[in-house]
């Protein structure tokens, strides 16, 4: 396997903490017990497919996007999960030190982190010792990598209100001009209290486009005057 030092990056399991409080010698029972219960991580050939469906299999890749390295990480993860020991962002450090913080994020997220691109990733197993959380969560609802990003939902666009409603129900245009009409507002009036050059008929001109009578405007519609 290309990554081989993942275990720096992991918390050392339980039976590990107690065969070294015994006083048994290291080496000699830490290894058997880390073998019997540590993780299964991802293949190297797997981080690669991963790569390769997220940037092409450019380690280096930087689009200006927001997300960073073959692994496509969010500045934010990448930092929360201690990438920046190694560099500021994900495309500029080695490809086994971006496997190294994925490693870290697919034993707390899953392979929901690279929810596209992720499938073929071997889970970590049971009885493997969960990643250190990060110490700094980003409260945000945007996705970690850029996988997610393509997953996740589009929020629905938020159409401004471009009608108003008429004392009949009827909806009219409300135009976006300086001007908005209040109740008991004619061209007439208007055009007058403004000082328009060409009186409500230079009204009706310049606002022709919501306007379809000149005796009927309705209380906040938008109109120009000049």
């Amino acid at each position: 396997m290309l990554f081989s030092s993942k275990g720096k990056h992991r918390r050392p399991s339980k039976a590990v903490r107690v065969a070294t409080l015994a006083g048994v010698a290291g080496a000699a029972v830490a290894v058997p017990l880390m073998g019997a219960t540590g993780a299964s991580a991802a293949t190297a050939s797997e981080w690669d497919a991963v790569a390769q469906c997220e940037a092409g299999g450019n380690w280096s890749i930087n689009t200006g996007n927001g997300y960073y390295g073959g692994l496509q990480f969010s500045s934010s993860t990448w930092a929360a999960y201690g990438g920046t020991a190694y560099a500021s962002t994900a495309d500029k450090a080695s490809k086994a030190q971006q496997i190294a913080v994925a490693e870290k994020v697919l034993a707390s997220q899953g392979k929901g982190a690279w929810p596209n691109c992720g499938v073929g990733l071997s889970a970590a197993s049971t009885g493997s010792a969960p990643a250190a959380a990060p110490q700094k969560q980003e409260r945000t609802e945007q996705p970690t990598t850029r996988s997610q990003e393509r997953k996740a939902p589009a929020a629905p666009k938020q159409e401004s209100k471009k009608t108003v409603e008429t004392p009949a129900g009827k909806k009219v245009k409300k135009g976006d001009g300086e001007y908005k009409v209040k109740a008991g507002d004619t061209l007439s009036t208007i055009a007058e209290a403004h000082d328009t050059k060409g009186g409500w008929a230079k009204l009706f001109k310049l606002n022709k486009d919501i306007v379809e009578d000149a005796d009927l405007i309705y209380p906040g519609q938008q109109l120009h005057l000049k």
